[in-house]
C-alpha cells in the first residue's frame, strides 16, 4: 500500500487534518486574543480538509474495488 501514490495522498490529506485540529484544540485551550481572531478560520480549514480528505478516501475505495 505505501507504493500507491493516492494512499500516500490520503494519509497526507488525514494528517493534515489532524494538524488543524490540533492547532484549533491548542487556541481553544490557551484562549486569549489568538482563540478570538482565528477560532472560526482554523475551523473553517478543518471542516474544508476534512471533506477533501473524506472525498479522497472514498476515491480510493472505489478505485480498489474497481480493479484501478
Amino acid at each position: 500500500m505505501l507504493s500507491d501514490p493516492l494512499f500516500i495522498v490520503v494519509a497526507g490529506a488525514a494528517l493534515l487534518v489532524l494538524v488543524i485540529l490540533m492547532i484549533g484544540i491548542g487556541g481553544f485551550a490557551r484562549g486569549g486574543d489568538f482563540n478570538r481572531k482565528h477560532a472560526n478560520r482554523i475551523m473553517r480549514y478543518r471542516i474544508i480538509a476534512q471533506a477533501v480528505a473524506v472525498a479522497l478516501i472514498l476515491l480510493f475505495v472505489y478505485l480498489r474495488r474497481s480493479g484501478g
